[in-house]
C-alpha cells in the first residue's frame, strides 16, 4: 500500500491512504490519525488500511479525492530517530579520491552513519529554505526506510524483516560548513538542515521484484534546473544493504518502530571508455559531480545551488509508472 500525510496546520498531519497510480486519495479517518499510530501498532492497523488500498485502487471508495503532493508534509513529518548511512562506498571513494586520501579498510566491511535532526522534516514540494547561498547548498536523492520495532544485537536478516515503509529522501547537505564541523570529531550537525521526504512511503511489496535483499533495483532520477543529471542504479552499487544498516544501529540498542534509515548517496562506479574513466550514470549529489571533476581536472567546475534552483528527485517502477511520486523543490532564502 501507499501512505501519505496530509498538511493540516498540526505537526503530525493526517494520514491517508494513496492509490497506487497516485491519482487519488482517502482520509484514514476511523483507522489512525497519523503514520506514528499505525507503526506503533501495525499489525492490527495495516490490514485495515490495506483494505483501503484494495477499496480505493477499484474506484469503489466512497469519500476519494485527488491526491495533490503539494498538500503532503513527510510521510512522517517527525520520528523518533532519522540515521543516515552511507551504503554506496563508490560515493565515498570518489569524495576521498578527489582530494588524495584513502579510504579506510573498516569502511568496507562496517557502514558509515550519522544521527541527523527528527524533529522537523520537510515535505516533498516544500522550499529549502538555507540561510546563505555561501554555506554551499548540495542536495543528495537517497532511499530511506520506516521501521518497525527492531531488537538489539538483530542480525541483518532479522533487521530487514523490520522494515516497513520505503520512501525516497533529499538529504540536503551544506557543504561548506562540513569541513570546520568535521574537523571537531564529532560530525555533522548545522552542516545538515531538515531532510525532505517524497509524497508516499510505500510498502515492499509495492515493489514487486525490485525490492531484493534489501536493495532497490531501480533508477534514481536526478533533475536539476531542469536537467537530468543522474539516472544512477540503486541496487548494484549499494555496499551495505538496509538490513546490515539497521543491524548497525541495533549493535548497542533497540531501533524502535518509527525510526528512518537512510541510505546515503545513490552512487554508481565508473566505466573506462576508449582508455579514459566516464560516469554515464551521472550522479545524485553536486559533491560527487564536483569530485570527478577534480580527478579528471584537477579542480572542480560546477558550482553549488543558489537561491531559484530547482531539484526533483524520483523513483519510476517497472512500468514507467512513479512510485513514491516526486520530491520537487526549490531552493530559497529565509523569508525577510
Amino acid at each position: 500500500m501507499k501512505l501519505a500525510t496530509y498538511k493540516d496546520g498540526s505537526r503530525d498531519g493526517q494520514l491517508v491512504v494513496v492509490s497506487r497510480d497516485l491519482t487519488t486519495a482517502h482520509y484514514a479517518t476511523g483507522i489512525a490519525d497519523t503514520l506514528q499510530q499505525v507503526l506503533d501498532d501495525w499489525n492490527f492497523l495495516a490490514p485495515q488500511l490495506e483494505d483501503l488500498y484494495l477499496t480505493l485502487n477499484t474506484g469503489k471508495a466512497r469519500h476519494a479525492f485527488p491526491f495533490d503532493p503539494k498538500m503532503c508534509m513527510a510521510p512522517l513529518p517527525r520520528a523518533y530517530q532519522w540515521a543516515d548511512g552511507s551504503a554506496y562506498i563508490n560515493h565515498v571513494e570518489l569524495v576521498r579520491a578527489a582530494r588524495n586520501s584513502e579510504v579506510p579498510k573498516t569502511f568496507y566491511t562496517d557502514p558509515l552513519m550519522y544521527q541527523g535532526g527528527s524533529d522537523d522534516f520537510i515535505g516533498p514540494c516544500d522550499p529549502v529554505v538555507v540561510p546563505s547561498e555561501a554555506f554551499g547548498i548540495d542536495f543528495e536523492a537517497e532511499i530511506a526506510v520506516v521501521t518497525g520495532d527492531v531488537s538489539m544485537s538483530s542480525s541483518p536478516e532479522q533487521a530487514l524483516e523490520g522494515v516497513r515503509l520505503l520512501m525516497l529522501a533529499n538529504d540536503v547537505s551544506l557543504r561548506n560548513l562540513i569541513p570546520d564541523e568535521l574537523a571537531k570529531g564529532f560530525g555533522f550537525f548545522q552542516s545538515k538542515p531538515a531532510t525532505a521526504f517524497s509524497p508516499v512511503a510505500v510498502t515492499p511489496d509495492e515493489l514487486g521484484d525490485a525490492w531484493e535483499g534489501g536493495r532497490v533495483n531501480l533508477t534514481m532520477q536526478s533533475t536539476w534546473n531542469g536537467r537530468k543529471v543522474g539516472m544512477c542504479d540503486a541496487g548494484p552499487d549499494m555496499t551495505f544493504h538496509f538490513g546490515q544498516l539497521i543491524a548497525h544501529i541495533c549493535k548497542t540498542r533497540n531501533v524502535r518502530a518509527g525510526s528512518i534509515v537512510g541510505s546515503g548517496t545513490v552512487s554508481n562506479r565508473g566505466v573506462e571508455v576508449d582508455g579514459k574513466k566516464d560516469w554515464p550514470k551521472g550522479y545524485s549529489c553536486i559533491a560527487e559531480k564536483r569530485a570527478i571533476e577534480t580527478i579528471l581536472d584537477g579542480k572542480p567546475s560546477t558550482e553549488f545551488m543558489k537561491f531559484g534552483d530547482t531539484i526533483r528527485i524520483e523513483m519510476k517502477g517497472k512500468d514507467g509508472q512513479s512510485v513514491f511520486g516526486a520530491i520537487d523543490q526549490t531552493i530559497a532564502a529565509p523569508a525577510a
